[in-house]
């Protein structure tokens, strides 16, 4: 299980509005310049989250994208729905079917059981999280996360990438 190019991205553009100023107009080049993003790649994701309602175009010269509604109205479920859909859905099993039809374990399958209880738990946890929940230092979010039950005490980030 991995996230799309595309979710990290667009996630990344939606905390940046909602980071620096969730009623400010933010451009597409700005938003470009601070993720270190190619200025097609956020138009294409600007277009993506204004077409599915999470952020608004604002005209003018001081022009550019604002969020729709409050960041805490907003959950990280919604927005990575819009973006690329779920892990597990109803038609994964066709989707990984092999050469037949239907899988060879359509009637019986513990795979279908287990991918399904994933699927929950990341909705769980995904719909009770918002982009203004992600404003959170990297130790506060862990706080948050288990004081809502939302991971497994012993939980801990992954290393840190330099």
């Amino acid at each position: 299980m991995k996230l799309s190019a595309q979710e990290e991205y667009g996630l990344r553009c939606l905390l940046y509005m909602t980071r620096h100023g969730e009623e400010k107009s933010h451009s597409i080049p700005e938003i470009s310049r601070a993720e270190g993003l190619s200025v097609p790649n956020v138009a294409k994701l600007m277009r993506i989250l204004r077409l599915g309602g999470l952020v608004a175009s604002v005209r003018g010269q001081a022009g550019g994208y604002t969020l729709s509604r409050p960041s805490d109205q907003v959950t990280i479920a919604e927005v990575l729905s819009l973006l690329g859909g779920s892990f597990f859905g109803p038609h994964f099993c066709d989707r990984h079917a092999g050469l037949e039809r239907s899988c060879a374990h359509a009637s019986d399958c513990s795979l279908r059981l287990l991918w399904n209880n994933v699927q929950k738990t990341l909705d769980t946890i995904l719909t009770r999280t918002t982009l203004r929940d992600l404003l959170r230092t990297e130790a506060e979010m862990s706080a948050f996360l288990k004081d809502r039950s939302l991971v497994a005490s012993d939980a801990q980030a992954p290393a840190q990438v330099v």
